[in-house]
This record gives C-alpha cells, structure tokens and sequence, in this order.
C-alpha cells in the first residue's frame, strides 16, 4: 500500500502520444468534473490542465489480471513479476490447481485460489503481504468465479476474478458463468468497490458507438458475440470497461499473441461511478510468466477517511526453553544473584522480585521477535535461478520486437533450461529441510510446520471489523477497539437479580504453613512441558461473568476454606482492571466489579465451589444429576419428576445471581413409549432434542451410536485438513507421516470410543474413513491395487478395531480400580427390569 498525495496530474504513454484522462468519460455519461490533459496546442506545444484538487488522504493501488496458463512451477517467477512491477492485487485465470485454499508463492504475496479439476479452468486473486490482513470475505462459487472483499482504510473493496468459457464451448456453460458472475455481483452492496479482473474471451472491439456509458473507444479489432455479452453485462451492472479509456499504442492494449494472432481478451471493469478514480490502464509487455496472455494493470487511487494506524506492539517472549542448557542455567544463576545483591533469600516485594527476574532472562537468554516463524516456499530461489529467469524474460521480449524463428527457438530453449535449473533449485533446498525433519531433532519442527501450513491454507487470518449495536460494521481502529470495551465493560459489571443474603457464615481461623521448596519442585514436575498452566477447553461463558462477588466470599468460608485464603482471593480481585486485546490493539483499561477473572487457573476452582454450595440442596447423586463446569444434567423417570427438579434448579441458581439458559436448555427422551408432552421452564417450553453432546460424546435417544459414530469419522477428517500440508507432502518419508496421522487423526477419531458399543458396521465406517486418509497421505488410490495391509504396513499403523478395543481394556482396568461407589463401577452391576427382546442381542 502507498499513501500518496492527491494532485491529479496523469502520466503519459510516452512523448508524442495523447493521453485521454477520465473527461472523456466524464463527457460521455460517467458524470464527474474533469478535464482532459495532455493535449497539443496547434504551435505543437503542449498544454497541461491540472485536474481539480481534492482535499483528503489518498491511497494509490495497482490492481492487474493475468491468465498464466498454468500456476504449476510459475508462483515465484509470478511474485517476483508483481514485485518488479509494482502490482498489489492481481487477479489469475486458468490457474489448474485443484482445491480451495491459500497459499504463500513468495516474495510476501499470497494467492486464494479455487479449482475443481486440475487439468483445466481455475481462478485466483493474488495479494501483497500488507493486503492479506485486510481480507474479511472469500466467495468462491465456481472454477470460474470467485471474489475477495478487503477493507482497505474504511473503503470496502471488492475484487472478482473471472473467467469466461472459449468461444467453441456450449451456449449452457458460457449462460452459468454470466448467471454466476452477476450473482456475485448482487451480493454486493451498492455503496462498496468492485474491480472485476477476468478473461472474458471476447472482443468488445475497436470504438463505442451506442456504448459511451459502459467503453471507450480504445479497444482492438471488431466486437463478437462473446464480447457483446460483456457490454450488456456492464450495462446490467453499472459498471465499465477500463482498458478502453485509455489511448494506448496497439503494443499495450493487446492482451493475447498467439502465432498471428492478436487481440484483446482480458479486461478489467469498475463500477462507473468510480471512473474518476482511475488514473492509467495498460498492458504491461516483455514479461515471460505466461506464454499468450499478458498482465494488465490499471492504476487506482481510492479516496479514504483520514485514520492513524496504530503500530500493534507485538509480544517479545524471552527464550526461557534455553534455560535446559546447563551453561545458560549457570550464567542466568550468577547474573540473577548479582541483580539481587548477592542475596539468597528473594525479597517481599514480588513485583520488583519478578520484574528482576524477568530482566534477568531477557539479557543473559535473549528474546524472540515476536513474529511467528514463516514456512518460506521459496528456499529454492537463488541468485542463479534468477539470472535464468532474467535471461528467459529478455529472450521472450527480443521475440516480441522480432518474431523471428531464430529468436523464437532461442526463447523456447531458454524456458526449457529455466523449468529444469528451477525443479533442480526446489529438490536440493527441499531435500535438505525433509532430511532434517526425518531426524528426532527436526520432529517438533515437523509439527510446526504443520500447523503454519494450516495457518497459511486458511483466507482470514483476523478479523479486524465488527458491527455496532445496529448492525453497522466498524472498520477504523478507534472505533473497533471501543465497541470491544463496551462490550466487555458492560458484560462484566452488569449483576443478575438475586437476593441478598441475611445469615453469615464462620471464618475459618487456621494456622496456614508456608510454602516449602519440596512442593513447589514437586508441583513444578507434575505440569506437562509445553502446556498451559490454566484450564483447558472449559466452555467460559456468561455464568463465570455472572457469579456475584459476595456469593463467591460465602461459599468459600462455607467450604472450609481458611480466612486466610479467602483475603487472598479478595485482594486479588480487589479493584481489578483489565484490557481486551484484538486484532486491531489493545483497548483501554476498565473495572471488572462482577464474575471471575478470565484466563485464570484458578478461576475454574472457585467456579466449582460456588456451584457446589448453590446446588447442595438439590443435587442428586450420580447418574440423576452430572455437572461440569456450567453444564448440568439432570436424569429422572418420568417427565413431571424431570420438570420438577428442573424448576428446582432455576430457583436455587437465579435467587443467588446465577441466571439459566432458556435458549441452550434442552431435554430428550430416552426409548420413550408413552404420548407425547413437554417440559416447561417457568411457563417456556423447553426444546426437545433426539440427541445433544456433552463432554464431547453424542447421545442419542434411542441408544444408538451411529451419530457419535458419524461425528467422530469427521472429527478425524477435520484433523487430517489440519496436517494435511505434511501428510500429503510427498518429499516427507511414510514413517514420518504414520506418526503425525497416530498423533494428530487418530486420536481425535477414537475420543470417548473406548466407552460406546461399536456394531462390526461402525467400525467398518471408521475403518474406511482412515484408509481414504492414508491412501490420500502416501498419494495412491484404489486403482493402484494394493491391498489395504500394505496400506498400514508402509504408514506403520495398526488396524483401527484392534486400537479400540485396547482402548476399551485399558478404560475397564481404570474403572476396576476405582472404589466400589464410583457410577461406573455400579454400571457394571446394573440390572434392567425389562425383558431381552426377541432375536439375536445387539452388539
């Protein structure tokens, strides 16, 4: 992005041409108040008319269209034609990459890109690295079809890249992709940017007769019916050809050469009523990317509010891992004892105690940038395969001033001698970074690229706007940064009704021991390297914002807890102030008078106390209620009785502050035989379910298995998706991949499955699933022919039924050795007062 002035003063073609600026248009029903520049006087002088002068902040963009042919072996040498060039969004056809995703081709540039058959069609939008952040939305409807939206200073952007069928293709296909086209172009509001950049293979043709609202008259040769089909969509949509405006020599409005031929096919078209912010369009020429298109670029400035971008800090984290050396150890040791005066005993105050610690770490260990390290896919890109590159471009643009067989031969042996010098550049880079990762040195980094690979696939990466209280979308950082506030602000000091407690409790006066050496080392070798000390996938939601101050000091004293602690706590929470941070920065501070703190370890503990104490007059024993955290079930025979403790349990939580969820509460009848009926909740009727999940299990009403089942085959897939930029390397050994898929797939496939009775068909189900992952992740198919035994033979992984039933064993040993009033040992000795049903038992 380039922020530049706003004195309207286009360039020229080149001396001795006329350059037509946007009056023209203007004239001929674009609407504006321009003047056409650059004209000669009739002494041959020339006369320059300075635009009008607007005041305000501008931002100049160079937005372009390309259709490479192919992007296989062409996303370096295309990133480095952007960076010479100066292009900041690039729209590319005919890109034949199968898939939806994004991915880094170099230089800072990143390409979304959508294709459904490798061998033909294929689209994208390529973006400069200080783009991507601003992307909100990707549509992608089609192989032919796909749209970003960005906001780019406020402005709402949006850029479409579009590619139309061949004049030989059928009348259908060519109807779908203009349906598609002008759907995209619908869901787009009136007041937002649209640039569309495509190859509409069509000649809008040379002049505008009847057509001065949506072309100028620049164009090359006669006009098709495919390049009449692009006027009268202009038409339809409001929009106009930019390539036309503009007088241009031949050389630089042609956008195809092939053999004889040549012609204008690409173009790229705004909304009319942007026109003015148009200041040049041409064809950029002598560039070798693609062999029979050429990239048109077009010069944008896009009038924005004035806004400050706030630097984001970015967190520097001291390497404290270097800690695990034994002469780093030392040396932070005797640094340590000389920023402490030599004392051996740490002082009271534990804030300047651990501010010297800290300053400690970062001289004798170093920090980190902060910026998270970059899988580069462009190790390979040397200054050898640049110097071919560079002969290669200057070989294509000698072929285009003389198209002689000689100079043509030239070029193509040059292009054969580029694609071998670059695949030889990616293997000797690529082989050494694959030989490091089959090493147990290199296996952590093994798992983190595949995490930046997945963080790389993925369109938005943060999200930078959001919407106010009407629904509007906020996009300047102020504005964000204060919406965040009030919505924190008010969640966290806004108390639910409850009454006020009349009797007290006793304090609990004891003798509270210090803590010794011997259980801080002992704590210190229980935590798991790696993993955050605090809780871990706890669902957080309103009832821990909730939880009245008072109540938690009460229920605290209730339990037991020594007065001593409970000041602790208090003071903890004692005018406690706190920031949000968001993609944009980090807010202004602000009191937090209601709920517990967030992010806490022990915030999950005082949660459980305080439930604890609410409910100790209606829970039950297990299995009628079952609680964790905030979700709570509640068992019971019949509906009255479910009904009955359900409003006992509103009425013990909602009189203490702890309010219930009417809109998440749900009930489900389990092998349910007589009529229909509901449960009510203070007159609500509660929504019936015939399954709900909890603690990550789906139950069902009928008893069956087949949805957890189905659930955990996609929670698998949804793993593989993650690591699938390892597993579906091929440079990567398939030993190394069988341990990333045990680790990684697996694990989230067999969750909670050692507690659920399989039929030989759900595992069958699963089975299938994960031999379609392993013959994805060692490129083979079922057309291959090899049998399923040399499938997990080669990866090293063992049959899925026999992981589940070790499983199983392993959870029944647990349950064995718990004590005799655990549920799950009385589940064993469950009897049912029904009768067995006639036939073979279910397995």
């Amino acid at each position: 992005m380039r922020i530049i002035s706003t004195n309207f003063i286009p360039d020229r073609s080149r001396p001795g041409l006329t350059t037509t600026a946007i009056g023209a248009v203007d004239r001929q029903g674009a609407g504006g108040n321009w003047a056409t520049v650059g004209g000669r006087s009739r002494g041959g002088r020339r006369v320059h008319r300075q635009r009008e002068k607007r005041k305000g902040k501008s931002v100049g963009l160079r937005i372009g269209t390309l259709n490479v042919g192919t992007m296989t072996g062409k996303g370096r040498e295309l990133a480095d034609v952007m960076e010479r060039k100066k292009v900041d969004i690039l729209c590319v056809q005919e890109t034949r990459w199968k898939g939806s995703k994004a991915r880094s081709i170099g230089a800072g540039f990143k390409l979304f890109y959508y294709g459904v058959d490798s061998k033909r069609n294929g689209v994208g939008v390529v973006l400069k690295e200080e783009f991507v952040r601003n992307v909100l939305e990707v549509k992608r409807v089609s192989d032919r079809v796909m749209s970003l939206k960005l906001e780019i200073e406020g402005v709402m952007l949006n850029v479409v890249s579009g590619y139309a069928p061949q004049v030989a293709c059928e009348l259908e296909e060519k109807e779908r992709f203009w349906s598609e086209l002008d759907e995209v172009m619908e869901s787009i509001p009136t007041g937002e940017r649209v640039v569309i950049g495509a190859d509409f293979n069509g000649h809008v043709g040379e002049g505008n007769t009847g057509d001065e609202e949506v072309m100028g008259k620049f164009g090359v040769k006669e006009r098709n019916l495919e390049g009449q089909m692009v006027v009268d969509f202009d038409k339809r949509m409001d929009m106009a050809v930019v390539n036309t405006y503009f007088q241009k020599r031949e050389e630089h409005r042609v956008t195809y050469k092939s053999g004889g031929r040549r012609t204008q096919v690409d173009y790229i078209l705004c909304r009319r009523g942007n026109l003015k912010e148009i200041r040049d369009c041409k064809v950029v020429v002598g560039e070798s990317v693609a062999r029979q298109h050429r990239m048109v670029v077009c010069r944008m400035t896009l009038m924005v509010c004035k806004t400050k971008r706030s630097k984001i800090e970015i967190e520097k984290k001291t390497k404290w891992w270097k800690l695990k050396k034994e002469e780093c150890c030392e040396e932070f040791r005797q640094k340590l004892r000389q920023a402490l005066g030599g004392q051996v005993v740490l002082p009271d105050d534990w804030e300047t105690t651990a501010e010297v610690i800290r300053e400690t770490g970062r001289k004798v260990l170093g920090v980190s940038s902060g910026r998270r390290k970059e899988d580069k896919e462009t190790w390979w890109w040397n200054e050898e395969v640049q110097d071919s590159i560079q002969r290669k471009r200057l070989a294509k643009k000698k072929w285009d001033m003389d198209r002689t067989e000689e100079n043509r031969q030239k070029y193509k042996e040059l292009q054969r001698r580029v694609k071998r010098e670059v695949s030889k550049a990616k293997q000797k880079a690529y082989d050494e970074l694959y030989t490091r990762l089959d090493t147990r040195e290199g296996q952590k980094d093994l798992y983190r690229l595949a995490r930046q690979r997945d963080r790389d696939g993925k369109d938005v990466q943060k999200v930078r706007v959001i919407k106010d209280r009407d629904g509007r979308v906020l996009t300047s950082e102020e504005s964000v940064q204060r919406r965040w506030k009030e919505y924190f602000e008010e969640l966290m000091n806004e108390e639910n009704e409850r009454e006020k407690r009349v009797e007290g409790v006793n304090s609990v006066e004891q003798k509270v021991d210090k803590i010794r050496k011997d259980e801080v080392r002992k704590t210190l070798k229980r935590m798991k390297s790696g993993k955050a000390v605090g809780p871990d996938d706890i669902p957080v939601e309103k009832a821990y914002d909730r939880v009245p101050r008072e109540e938690l000091w009460y229920c605290m004293r209730k339990s037991g807890v020594a007065e001593k602690y409970v000041r602790v706590v208090q003071d903890m929470y004692e005018r406690s102030r706190t920031v949000v941070r968001c993609a944009v920065g980090q807010t202004e501070e602000f009191k937090a008078e209601v709920g517990l703190h967030q992010g806490s370890a022990l915030s999950p503990f005082l949660f459980a106390i305080v439930m604890d104490q609410l409910s100790e007059e209606v829970r039950q024993e297990s299995p009628w209620t079952m609680m964790f955290a905030d979700d709570i079930v509640i068992c019971s025979e019949s509906r009255e009785q479910v009904e009955e403790n359900l409003e006992r349990w509103r009425f013990a939580l909602e009189r203490r502050g702890m309010k219930v969820s009417r809109s998440k509460t749900e009930y489900m009848c389990v092998n349910e035989r007589e009529g229909s009926g509901t449960v009510r909740l203070q007159g609500e009727e509660v929504k019936k379910v015939q399954e709900f999940k909890y603690l990550g299990s789906t139950v069902q009403s009928n008893g069956e298995c087949g949805k957890e089942v189905k659930k955990r085959v996609q929670a698998g897939w949804n793993g593989w998706r993650k690591v699938s930029g390892v597993l579906c390397d091929r440079k990567i050994s398939a030993r190394i991949k069988g341990k990333v898929y045990r680790t990684v797939v697996r694990a989230a496939m067999l969750y909670g499955l050692e507690t659920v009775s399989l039929r030989k068909r759900q595992e069958s189900e699963l089975e299938v699933a994960e031999l379609k992952m392993l013959r994805f992740s060692l490129g083979v198919t079922r057309l291959d022919r090899i049998r399923n035994e040399y499938i997990r033979g080669t990866a090293h992984v063992g049959r899925l039924g026999d992981k589940v039933r070790e499983a199983r064993l392993r959870w029944f040993g647990h349950v064995q050795r718990r004590e005799s009033e655990y549920i799950g040992r009385r589940m064993l000795d469950m009897e049912l007062p029904d009768r067995r049903q006639r036939g073979r038992p279910k397995r």
